[in-house]
């Protein structure tokens, strides 16, 4: 998986393992970030039918079965490995009866009979549709009337180190992603979009929006070491073409599990990113 799929890359096929943990690192990590975003939502009553669109791994269908416990959630992505990951993790924590999984490509011209749901998620999906506004339109007639769509976006994949660091290249972790910008521009032109008028022309109100800046301190657990060490090593598969010698060996050192510069052993990492929500009724 390249970066172009790597900030969940959950419409397209990439059901790797590696991607499934980073997957689950981002759940893990961003937890208390999800909830706040499932309270926010402007919902006139509890849902009782959901439909999590590009689910991955979960993060979204887990957080909407705690918030809502009387719903259920019908959980939709392309990848077999993620939906298979999904139901294991359901019948771990005791939620499979209130969870159905659906393969489906969304970009297809038609869909799989997904029920009237009353809320509609998509966490870090919609940049990967071919085609978002047939998609909207599709989420629109899905909807029942009155229902919600959370769209919930990302301005792109989390930053890690310091800006002064690693020493002996301060900056390579901006390196690297400017290196990639080209790949992911070309890619997923709809990423860092402003779904607003997006939604408003497929027929929906949009009743509110907000951006959620996340900082979170590395020193909270082994995880978000885990978490920029997995996504490090997946941008350099993009980038290593575009970065100078010197740039690649710092990044090699830093995913070297066994070097002493690990960044694994760092205790200066803090989660960096933002995340944007919109809430638009079907009137």
């Amino acid at each position: 998986m390249t970066q172009a799929h790597q900030q969940h890359g959950h419409h397209h096929e990439h059901s790797d393992g590696g991607q499934a943990e980073i997957l689950d690192l981002d759940a893990e990590v961003l937890a208390e970030h999800m909830a706040s975003i499932t309270a926010w939502l402007p919902l006139k009553t509890d849902p009782r039918q959901i439909v999590d669109l590009g689910c991955g791994t979960g993060a979204g269908t887990f957080a909407l079965l705690d918030r809502f416990p009387e719903a259920h959630v019908t959980a939709v992505d392309t990848s077999a490995g993620h939906l298979q990951h999904l139901r294991e993790k359901a019948c771990a924590r005791g939620v499979q009866e209130r969870v159905h999984t659906v393969q489906a490509d969304l970009d297809a011209t038609e869909w799989p009979d997904l029920g009237t749901p009353d809320l509609v998620w998509a966490s870090a999906s919609m940049h990967h549709m071919t085609d978002p506004d047939r998609v909207l339109r599709n989420v629109h007639e899905l909807l029942a009337p009155g229902g919600l769509f959370a769209v919930i976006e990302l301005s792109g994949f989390p930053r890690f180190l310091p800006e002064d660091a690693p020493e002996n290249r301060p900056g390579l972790e901006e390196r690297c992603h400017t290196a990639t910008d080209s790949l992911q521009a070309e890619h997923l032109p709809h990423r860092g979009a402003d779904w607003g008028p997006m939604l408003t022309t497929a027929g929906f109100s949009v009743e509110g929006d907000r951006t959620i800046t996340v900082n979170i301190e590395g020193d909270r657990g082994d995880a978000i070491g885990r978490y920029a060490h997995g996504g490090l090593q997946r941008i350099r598969g993009a980038a290593a073409a575009e970065l100078d010698p010197e740039d690649l060996a710092a990044l090699d050192e830093l995913l070297d599990t066994d070097s002493p510069h690990s960044i694994l052993r760092r205790n200066d990492l803090a989660l960096r990113t933002e995340r944007t929500v919109w809430a638009a009724r079907r009137a």
